[in-house]
């Protein structure tokens, strides 16, 4: 069993596309049903203020100074290499961002439900393949609903903010690991990849991974015909 933890940010569109390419990535290993992946919180957007939305340009261009056709150009970018990789629509430069916590502790609260994999690539899903908010109550309770968890338990979590520490949590384990932004994936808790890896590079790691937990060990059996570069080995006897 290979474990791969990778962690995101809810708005971040490299974290999501890489969260899509991790997934090729496990479908194409030769063992890949014995890959576990869990995704984890890295928040980024703690730093807009609780209940305002801002639309990604203005985001943009407060925190990054980009603005007009350079912000054209870059998220259209991204949303170009997503649909490259079969993720469509994925819509980065009409949607709008916000404060990211109470997603993060909705996303820890489904996942102590069970719902790890299936809440992140609903949230993800939501808000890039529909460019749906997912950062007030409301919305969480909504797909609270579409992954069939108990709306009242999961409203008693997120308006008690049961799951604040574990979100911090998970972002200082990312940093201690390493990380200084997101997506950040790490094979078997040794081997760590950041940014938006491509798949190729994605397999790579899961295949060092495997081969480094599961060693061929040679086995002592005496000498036997071979062949090698120079030809193959001529018994003398019979």
């Amino acid at each position: 069993m290979v474990k791969v933890e990778i962690w995101a940010e809810v708005t971040c569109p490299w974290c999501g596309l890489s969260s899509h390419r991790l997934d090729q990535a496990v479908a194409r290993f030769e063992h890949g049903d014995d890959v576990e992946v869990v995704h984890r919180s890295f928040p980024l957007g703690s730093g807009f203020p609780e209940g305002r939305l801002f639309s990604v340009r203005e985001a943009l261009l407060r925190q990054h100074g980009i603005g007009g056709a350079q912000a054209e150009a870059a998220t259209r970018r991204i949303e170009a290499l997503a649909a490259d990789d079969g993720l469509s629509p994925y819509r980065v430069l009409d949607n709008q961002v916000g404060n990211t916590d109470l997603a993060h502790e909705f996303l820890a609260h489904a996942s102590a439900e069970g719902h790890n994999r299936e809440a992140w690539d609903a949230i993800f899903r939501a808000y890039f393949g529909r460019a749906e908010p997912v950062f007030a109550l409301a919305d969480l309770l909504t797909l609270s609903d579409e992954l069939g968890l108990d709306r009242q338990r999961t409203r008693q979590a997120l308006t008690g903010r049961r799951y604040r520490g574990q979100v911090r949590d998970d972002a200082r384990t990312a940093q201690r690991l390493g990380a200084t932004g997101a997506p950040f994936i790490v094979a078997d808790g040794r081997y760590g990849v950041p940014g938006a890896q491509d798949s190729d590079t994605l397999l790579d790691l899961l295949r060092t991974a495997w081969d480094e937990a599961h060693p061929v060990i040679p086995v002592p059996a005496g000498q036997a015909p071979v062949c090698g570069p120079d030809g193959c080995a001529v018994p003398t006897h019979s």
